[in-house]
């Protein structure tokens, strides 16, 4: 059995070194395997422009904020998914970091931007890909990528036991839906939502909360308050999302077809 949940919490805004300390606070008595984190969880979300991005972005090779998770890592034994406002040079991308005890393990950068976010950020250029942890094949996605279902199945055509999903979400649609994409692809998904608003010179955004973690089959295991910190870890046995039976004759990867899915390649 594994051991996987997330951490709710609301990031005060541009305070990086304040939400890192409420990070490695809340889960310094944590036992797990694997605990997500919200999107963008360290700088908060609503940027005024690219600007304030990159006055906030780190480059995760040089970031006291990952050294300071690693440690947090090291320390318990466990990997985090943790939101990041990732500095690459004159670039900078909402990315996703897989830390563990080994260190920086894996990248994701977002692929698909929502609304202003295309104002401040530029367009994730990482694979969507698995990495194994602890025996359990984990793939990344963050927030907006939820509406797009090819992101869960390529992760889970790669053999994803678990989608890993930092989010900051606006929107009321993205845990319900959430449920269906572990349905059609038999996969668990750790959503991590923050709650909460960012109130900026140029405006407010409300966060929805409700992080959750959803079994194969579409079965919610647990859902967060909308608007409250919350750390919940559950034990998943990941055996459960390897079968992609439906009945005896029929299997959810080995029935696809993709030499008829070809529109999806192209360009509308």
């Amino acid at each position: 059995m594994l051991k996987v949940g997330y951490y709710q919490f609301r990031p005060f805004f541009g305070q990086v070194k304040k939400n890192v300390e409420r990070v490695v606070t809340a889960l310094s008595d944590t036992n797990a395997h694997l605990v997500v984190l919200p999107e963008l969880a360290f700088t908060g979300y609503y940027f005024r422009g690219r600007y304030e991005v990159i006055s906030l972005a780190e480059d995760p090779a040089r970031s006291e904020t990952v050294e300071s998770l690693v440690n947090l890592c090291r320390k318990k034994d466990f990997y985090l998914v943790a939101g990041f406002a990732e500095r690459k040079k004159d670039r900078v991308f909402n990315s996703a970091l897989l830390l563990g005890p080994e260190g920086l393990i894996h990248t994701y950068r977002k692929l698909h931007l929502f609304y202003e976010e295309k104002k401040c950020f530029d367009a994730g250029d990482t694979e969507l890909t698995v990495q194994t942890i602890r025996g359990a094949k984990v793939g990344i996605m963050i927030c907006f990528d939820w509406i797009f279902p090819e992101v869960t199945r390529s992760l889970a055509v790669q053999g994803a036991d678990i989608i890993c999903h930092p989010a900051n979400l606006v929107l009321n649609y993205c845990q319900q839906t959430m449920l269906a994409r572990c349905l059609e692809n038999s996969v668990f998904a750790v959503a991590a939502n923050r709650f909460g608003a960012d109130r900026r010179p140029h405006g407010e955004l409300k966060f929805t909360g409700s992080s959750q973690i959803v079994a194969p089959r579409g079965q919610l295991l647990h859902r967060a308050a909308a608007q409250r910190t919350g750390l919940h870890i559950a034990e998943i046995d990941i055996g459960l999302a390897r079968d992609k039976s439906i009945t005896s004759l029929n299997d959810m990867m080995q029935d696809r077809r993709p030499e008829f899915y070809s529109a999806l390649l192209q360009a509308p």
